[in-house]
């Protein structure tokens, strides 16, 4: 018996192989990651880890026993270069592993800038892996000049980061403003009053021409002429669906690995779960970047690989650490056509709405709001916007 392989020892991976062993499955699990550390989270990396609030042991899933206790061979720093779909098999250097069934949790990979714009300069970092972290921490020394290029929510990270550390940080995003694509105006709002409040300056609806020096980044040009002397560079562009291993076995693609409501791709042998899988949600199909999604999805996929027969329903949820701010988000936003804002002082929370029903929150140190909403988007429940916005109206009344 080939038993379970799972190729990639993300949160999603590491979720369903646990899963998998929880559920009383007996038969072997391979897990294979590409990175040397064993799995861990990857959310704190551009937080705590990088102002050395946390080290790497704290960032492990699971102690280091736990893998051989469950009898789950993790194989650490080791590339799947194919999958033979016929043999059904993964190759892995000189070896052939055989499956049963496989998952792909492959996550995602950055964005990088182009080589046209000097993207293959050296001092240019990017957030996403232990060792991305391991090489931007050095840089993070006060008084350095650093251009962060993209105000989505891992370049307000980073910046938050560098002017805790005391650097001079210019941030950059091309759209009308930071947050454009995942946040309401408001939010936006709120959020570069932060930002500009801890000394870091925003230049918003003007993109990156290019990046300037001799081996090394030095000088930034931007799309409206200026120029920008910079020590490094952290840019946060976005992330794409690390879907090579699929496509090159033939699996079918759909802005990720496609699959069925229970997590199946088109081979029936074959499941994805995580920033990986586009699955069909709300008449449409999507893919969530989130630790929830992939840790809930994981186990949903461990369970039907095991027969559940059990479609997969996300109650999506996020977060962000800036400075002394968190920010909880819950449910998506997509189509909102109304926001309402309760302002309480230190905490505060933007509501959104579509066609009179809520559908998401944002909630900035205000985890009430947020708990709140969760369980109201989970029960498919609304709230109303009279009493969201009224400080005076306690939030738990909503729920009765």
């Amino acid at each position: 018996m080939g038993g379970i392989v799972v190729i990639g020892a993300g949160q999603a991976g590491a979720a369903l192989a646990a899963r998998l062993r929880a559920l009383k499955y007996a038969g072997p699990v391979t897990l294979i990651g590409a990175e040397p550390a064993a799995p861990y989270q990857r959310p704190p990396l551009s937080k705590a880890y990088l102002l050395g609030e946390t080290d790497l042991d704290r960032l492990l899933l699971r102690n280091a026993d736990f893998w051989d206790a469950q009898n789950i061979d993790l194989r650490p720093n080791a590339e799947v270069t194919g999958i033979d779909r016929a043999a059904k098999c993964v190759v892995l250097g000189g070896e052939r592993i055989p499956y049963d069934q496989l998952a792909l949790t492959t996550g995602a990979v950055v964005r990088r800038l182009p080589p046209a714009i000097g993207g293959d300069l050296a001092g240019i970092h990017y957030m996403r892996t232990l060792a991305d972290a391991d090489r931007l921490a050095p840089e993070l020394v006060a008084g350095r000049r650093v251009l962060i290029v993209g105000g989505g929510y891992i370049g307000l990270e980073a910046a938050a980061v560098a002017a805790k550390r005391g650097l001079q940080v210019t941030l950059v995003e091309a759209a009308p403003r930071i947050l454009q694509r995942v946040a309401a105006p408001e939010t936006s709002d709120w959020f570069r009053a932060l930002h500009l409040a801890h000394g870091v300056r925003i230049v918003e609806g003007v993109g990156l021409d290019r990046l300037v020096g001799t081996g090394h980044v030095s000088g930034a040009v931007l799309a409206n002429g200026e120029e920008i002397a910079v020590d490094f560079v952290i840019a946060g562009v976005g992330i794409l669906p690390d879907t090579g291993l699929a496509e090159a076995a033939g699996l079918a693609l759909d802005n990720g690995i496609r699959v069925d409501g229970q997590g199946r791709t088109s081979d029936p042998a074959i499941w994805a779960a995580g920033d990986c899988a586009s699955f069909p949600y709300a008449g449409g199909r999507i893919r969530l970047e989130s630790v929830q999604n992939a840790i809930d999805q994981a186990e949903c996929v461990a369970a039907n690989m095991l027969g559940a027969g059990k479609d997969y329903l996300p109650y999506p949820w996020f977060w962000s650490d800036q400075y002394d701010v968190k920010l909880q988000i819950a449910g998506l936003n997509t189509g909102y056509d109304r926001v309402v804002v309760r302002d309480e002082g230190a905490a505060r929370a933007h509501w959104y709405y579509r066609a009179g029903r809520l559908i998401a929150v944002d909630a900035m140190n205000d985890p009430r709001a947020f708990m709140v909403a969760k369980r109201l988007l989970a029960a498919g429940r609304s709230a109303d916007p009279a009493k969201v916005a009224d400080p005076a109206v306690e939030l738990k009344t909503l729920l009765a």
